[in-house]
């Protein structure tokens, strides 16, 4: 399987968009309890840059079958070298591999993004994307008990962390 990664073009973002929505009906993953517009989504994805804050869309044989992103964290100067990762997936390349590839990508690319800190915010209760980022020597430097609120249940919220 040959998975390329490259910069994501504005014309991307409704497939990017599209594959977000596909997620939150799961409750797994996002904080999101209603699907997102392409419209809503456009400074977000203005705020990603080559340079240091990638978005990139995630390709098999030429379809987008995902995206990754670098996103700042906490906005203050002094964590410039920290952030916060996010990896999407469509429904039908989850649970294969493809996460960890990207993940791969992320950890050899962040370097020359000038990014010392990777930090994933994933739910305490999804297990898989926990046991694929210990694989990666990720650790959990936080846990936020029960902050959020989806269909009436409290979901805590772990942060994963490690050096690269």
């Amino acid at each position: 399987m040959n998975i390329h990664f490259r910069t994501a073009h504005f014309n991307d973002l409704p497939k990017i968009v599209e594959i977000y929505n596909s997620t939150i009906a799961s409750r797994m993953v996002t904080a999101d309890t209603t699907p997102v517009s392409v419209d809503s989504k456009v400074d977000w994805f203005n705020e990603h840059n080559e340079t240091s804050r990638p978005l990139w869309v995630v390709e098999i044989d030429h379809a987008m079958i995902g995206w990754v992103s670098f996103q700042d964290f906490y906005g203050r100067p002094a964590y410039d070298g920290t952030a916060e990762i996010s990896i999407y997936l469509d429904n039908e390349n989850r649970s294969k591999g493809i996460g960890a590839r990207c993940l791969e990508h992320i950890i050899q690319t962040a370097p020359s993004l000038g990014i010392h800190t990777i930090l994933g915010f994933i739910f305490s209760h999804n297990l898989a994307s926990i046991q694929m980022v210990k694989k990666f020597n990720f650790e959990e430097w936080g846990h936020l008990k029960d902050i959020a609120l989806l269909d009436d249940q409290y979901y805590s919220l772990l942060i994963m962390g490690r050096k690269v």
